[in-house]
């Protein structure tokens, strides 16, 4: 065999042990943070193939291993010689747990492949570096794209101090979340409103205006079948966030108030170790936010119903584009059907 097929069936094998690594990364997302949510898994060294014996581990809670300790410890002495794949750098430092670096070389492993080296002023690089020095072979980038997209929110998080901003909006197909009575559920089908709560289930704060709570008394709690791999129990809840005062017997309570523009509110969130917000409304909400360009991912679930008048309420209430020169313009995403809906995932340009 030559020796670019080896590489390509390398690489190939890379790809897809990095894809598992992700898979258990996306199923601990929301439950991490501050840390990220990692994935690891370890190939010991006569382990061919995607169906051989492996050993997969995922970031626990804040206090638990972090995903490498997590599948090192599954694999026991079968680690040794073999290969780790962990989707964001091994840490080299000390925090609620001890350095993963330290985990990696006394393991006996080989070889790690990184799917991105960590932004975090206090790896940076560092971890990687570290594996050398102890004889460790490490290979970075490996399905380096899929990696950056999942691990988003908290790179933005890491390098500027901000979460990451979704904003979460259902509407008919003409662009109104109620009808003129504020009446709004419900917009959206049964496979819609599921797909937003995972959507909240994996944010680590919820945001919504005093008005909304007044109108429609939202729990805000992530509501999913048992079984559901993001289902929440009742202290795994992200944190609820009213803006303004929080009526009396709201469903929404305990929530944390805050007051002050859009930009003030995200500082004090990443002040507390936030790394995703998801912003839920209503319309004057939703307008400031976008308004004041804090958002990173817009979530549009748009229903197959019209309004039919201008008498019903908007996505946005404020002032808008004044001009078609002006427009906001930003980057479909990706468009998916649930059910009778459809949804609408929207980046900005650039």
């Amino acid at each position: 065999m030559s020796e670019g097929r080896v590489a390509d069936e390398e690489r190939l094998a890379d790809e897809e042990w990095m894809g598992l690594a992700l898979e258990a990364a996306a199923r601990v997302e929301g439950r991490t943070s501050p840390n990220p949510w990692v994935g690891a898994v370890v190939v010991p060294a006569r382990s061919p193939g995607r169906e051989a014996a492996h050993f997969v581990g995922a970031t626990a809670p804040p206090g638990g291993p972090h995903a490498e300790a997590a599948a090192l410890a599954a694999a026991g002495e079968t680690a040794r010689g073999g290969t780790l794949y962990v989707t964001l750098e091994p840490c080299g430092h000390h925090g609620r747990t001890p350095p993963c670096t330290e985990a990696v070389i006394g393991s006996g492993i080989s070889r790690v492949v990184v799917g991105m080296q960590d932004p975090d002023p206090r790896v940076d690089g560092s971890g990687i570096a570290a594996l050398r020095r102890a004889g460790v072979a490490v290979d970075v980038g490996v399905a380096a794209a899929a990696v950056a997209e999942q691990l988003a929110p908290y790179a933005k998080q890491r390098r500027t101090g901000l979460p990451w901003v979704t904003l979460k909006l259902a509407a008919t197909l003409d662009g109104r979340i109620a009808a003129p009575d504020g009446t709004s559920r419900w917009i959206t089908g049964e496979a819609a409103r599921l797909d937003a709560h995972r959507l909240r289930a994996r944010a680590d704060a919820v945001v919504v205006g005093a008005g909304t709570v007044r109108a429609d008394d939202p729990s805000l709690t992530v509501r999913l079948p048992a079984g559901d791999p993001l289902a929440r129990g009742p202290d795994e809840q992200p944190l609820r966030v009213v803006l303004g005062r929080l009526p009396a017997g709201a469903a929404a309570a305990p929530a944390v108030e805050l007051a002050g523009a859009p930009r003030s509110v995200i500082e004090e969130l990443g002040a507390r170790g936030i790394v995703q917000v998801l912003v839920e409304g209503g319309a004057r909400v939703s307008h400031d936010f976008h308004r004041a360009g804090l958002v990173d991912r817009y979530v549009i679930y748009l229903a197959a119903a019209l309004a039919g008048g201008d008498d019903a309420v908007p996505m946005f209430a404020g002032e808008g584009a004044p001009s078609a020169g002006d427009l906001w313009r930003g980057r479909l995403h990706s468009v998916t059907s649930l059910g009778d809906d459809i949804r609408v995932d929207l980046r900005p340009a650039g």
